[in-house]
C-alpha cells in the first residue's frame, strides 16, 4: 500500500517537473521572440509609416471636430497632480535664446530692429520678426503645420490652409496654455556621454532604460523632452542630429503622450526610413495629434535635473495666439 502511494507520488512529481520543464521552455522561446520582434522593428520602411498613419490614429478619439489633439489627455486631474510636483520652487527655461546669424539662409531667422535710441524721449522700442520653423529656433509645432496626403490630423483637408493661415488646427488652440507633467529623458547621460553623436537613433530600448534608471515611468498626458546633448555638441561633429527613430513611433501612442520635444527636430537625421525625411513628425502631428516642442535647450534642465535627482517636474507653455498660426516661438518652464 505504502508501496503504491510512493509510486504515485513520484509519478505526480515527475509530471510537475514535466510541466515546468515546458513552461520555462516556452516562456525562452517567447523571450528569444520578442528581443528577435525588438530588434527587427528598430527597421522600418514607408510601407510601415503608411501602415502606422491609421493604426495609431487618434482620429475621431475625441469627436469628429476635435481639434485639441492629444492635449485631450491633460485633464483638471492631470494638471493638479502636475502642480503637486513642484517642491523647491526652482524654476528652468527650456527655450535656446534666438539666433541672429542666417545660418546659410538668404533671410535671416530672427531679425530684431531698435529704434528710439538717439531720441529724447524715455522709451526706447524694438521690432522682431521670426521664421522660427526649421532647425535653429525653441518653437512648438501647431497641427496645420504638417499634412500627408492632402490631410491634416483628425481628417481636416490641407485645403483649409490658405494665405490667410490655418482656418482649421491653428496655434490659436492651445491659447489657453500648456500645465502638466513634464518628463526629461536624458539619453547622453544614461550612455555616459556629454552628446550623442549627430545621426544617433534613439530606441524605445533607451527610453525604457531610462525609465528604469531614474524609476519613472511615462503615462498618459506627460510631456516628453528628449535630451540628445545638441548645444553641448561641438562644431563639425559631424552631419545629420541624433533624434527619435521611426520604430519609436507605436511606444508614443501606447504610452498616450500629450506632447513631445527635443533639443534639435525630434527625428533623427537621417530618419533611415527610405522615402520619408520626419516620419516622427508625420506619425505625431498628423496621425496622432501631438504637438511637437522643436529646438528646445534642455542644458540647464538636465543640470537641474541631475542636481535635485529628480527627472519630472511641472511643465507650464503658452503659445502667441496668433490666428491662423502654423505654431510659435516657445519658452516652456519646468518647475521643480
Amino acid at each position: 500500500m505504502n508501496s503504491s502511494k510512493q509510486v504515485k507520488n513520484m509519478q505526480a512529481i515527475r509530471a510537475r517537473k514535466t510541466v515546468v520543464i515546458r513552461l520555462v521552455s516556452l516562456i525562452t522561446t517567447c523571450l528569444i521572440c520578442m528581443h528577435g520582434v525588438a530588434q527587427s522593428n528598430q527597421t522600418v520602411t514607408a510601407e510601415m509609416v503608411e501602415s502606422w498613419m491609421s493604426e495609431l490614429s487618434n482620429w475621431g478619439r475625441w469627436g469628429a471636430d476635435d481639434q485639441l489633439g492629444a492635449l485631450n489627455l491633460i485633464t483638471p486631474e492631470k494638471r493638479i497632480e502636475a502642480v503637486k510636483l513642484v517642491q523647491a520652487g526652482i524654476s528652468v527655461s527650456l527655450s535656446h535664446d534666438y539666433i541672429l546669424e542666417s545660418a546659410g539662409r538668404q533671410n535671416p531667422p530672427f531679425d530684431h530692429v531698435m529704434s528710439g535710441i538717439n531720441g529724447q524721449g524715455a522709451f526706447v522700442m524694438d521690432r522682431i520678426s521670426f521664421s522660427y520653423h526649421g532647425i535653429l529656433h525653441s518653437h512648438l509645432d501647431s497641427l496645420c503645420h504638417m499634412s500627408h496626403n492632402g490631410q491634416m490630423y483628425n481628417g481636416f483637408s490641407k485645403q483649409e490652409v490658405n494665405q490667410e493661415g490655418c482656418q482649421k488646427l491653428a496655434i490659436t488652440d492651445v491659447k489657453e496654455g500648456i500645465m502638466t507633467r513634464g518628463i526629461l529623458i536624458d539619453i547622453p547621460r544614461l550612455k555616459g556621454v556629454d552628446y550623442l553623436d549627430p545621426g544617433t537613433p534613439i530606441y524605445v530600448e533607451d527610453l525604457e532604460a531610462w525609465e528604469r534608471q531614474v524609476g519613472i515611468r511615462v503615462q498618459a498626458g506627460d510631456v516628453l523632452f528628449i535630451r540628445t546633448g545638441r548645444w553641448a555638441t561641438p562644431a563639425g561633429a559631424g552631419q545629420g542630429s541624433a533624434g527619435l527613430h521611426a520604430s519609436v513611433a507605436p511606444w508614443l501612442k501606447q504610452r498616450d503622450i500629450a506632447m513631445l520635444g527635443g533639443d534639435y527636430a525630434n527625428d533623427v537625421t537621417p530618419s533611415g526610413v527610405d522615402g520619408i525625411a520626419v516620419p516622427i513628425h508625420q506619425l505625431t502631428l498628423v496621425a496622432m495629434g501631438v504637438r511637437l516642442f522643436d529646438n528646445m535647450d534642455l542644458e540647464a534642465l538636465a543640470e537641474e535635473a541631475a542636481r535635485q535627482q529628480r527627472w519630472e517636474f511641472l511643465l507650464t507653455a503658452a503659445p502667441l495666439a496668433i490666428e491662423g498660426g502654423t505654431g510659435s516661438p516657445m519658452n516652456p518652464i519646468a518647475t521643480f
